[in-house]
């Protein structure tokens, strides 16, 4: 197996926004804001390489939406998909499989494009199926109030469409064991109903991709919840108990929206579990 990380591109949020009721003099400590009260956001996205399949989980925004769209995220940087990508020697093509962690815009964004002639939609990669699971599709596609701006119907719909949408299991409990795509999947269902986080055996080490139970090292305290989060009193107890399997399991916490710090380990202090040592992906996936 290989890991590659795929940077789908920055942006930035509000920082109120992204820590909900915590004084800004407490998370600007970590996640400094610009005169506009925006903080550095990245859309980093996990490439696995096992056996004939090539796995993508999440896909950034795209590119399909329209300026003022994209005006209110200040994007920032270069990256793409298709320049990290190639990177590593692969192209969109390649994909076999996009796990999405859940349908909000910044994380399934880049699976649908536009046609060729603007007329329509269409999968962004071809031959790949596309993965999420029953709860969260009937969630997204049937939206309440809340959420309802970041479930883009031209993001999801056209998956389904396409036939070349899959449904995981659901667990029984809060993790999926062994998975369909080979890795298990802990449920949470604090910032949206049945959100995925990937939890990949890689060299002996547990790699867990965070999507938004944990966007950033910054929100490593168990009340510095995001104010986009549906329920969270909920993410609270979800938060807490992943980060506590994290310390007594040395697990890897692939951080998709932190900017500048990509993977993290983590420990217990006396103020709870804190960051404990921060790696680059060249680091932990042996690409350098």
């Amino acid at each position: 197996m290989n890991l590659y990380p795929i940077n789908a591109g920055n942006f930035k949020l509000d920082g109120g926004a992204m820590f909900g009721v915590v004084p800004k003099s407490l998370w600007q400590r970590t996640n400094p804001a610009d005169a506009n009260n925006m903080i550095d956001i990245a859309a980093r996205c996990l490439l696995i390489e096992y056996g004939n399949r090539l796995i993508l989980i999440d896909t950034g925004m795209g590119d399909k939406q329209s300026d003022k769209f994209f005006g209110y995220y200040y994007l920032w940087g270069n990256d793409t998909i298709d320049k990290s990508l190639k990177k590593y020697g692969f192209h969109r093509h390649d994909i076999t499989d996009v796990f999405m962690t859940h349908l909000h815009f910044d994380h399934c964004g880049g699976s649908i494009q536009w046609n060729k002639d603007r007329t329509g939609y269409e999968p962004a990669f071809k031959n790949a199926r596309f993965w999420s699971n029953k709860d969260h599709w009937k969630w997204a596609t049937q939206p309440n109030k809340r959420e309802k701006a970041s479930f883009l119907k031209e993001n999801i719909l056209p998956m389904e469409e396409s036939g070349q949408l899959n449904f995981t299991g659901l667990p029984e409990l809060d993790v999926l064991k062994n998975s369909a795509l080979g890795f298990d999947i802990f449920f949470a269902n604090g910032h949206t109903d049945k959100q995925m986080i990937p939890m990949i055996n890689y060299n002996g080490k547990t790699i867990c991709f965070m999507a938004d139970l944990l966007p950033t090292a910054g929100h490593l305290p168990i009340p510095f919840v995001m104010g986009y989060d549906t329920r969270p009193l909920l993410t609270l107890d979800e938060k807490e108990k992943f980060l506590q399997m994290a310390v007594n399991n040395n697990y890897y916490l692939f951080l998709e929206h932190d900017a500048h710090n990509e993977i993290i380990t983590v420990k217990n202090t006396e103020k709870g579990v804190r960051l404990q040592e921060v790696f680059n992906c060249n680091e932990v996936f042996n690409l350098i």
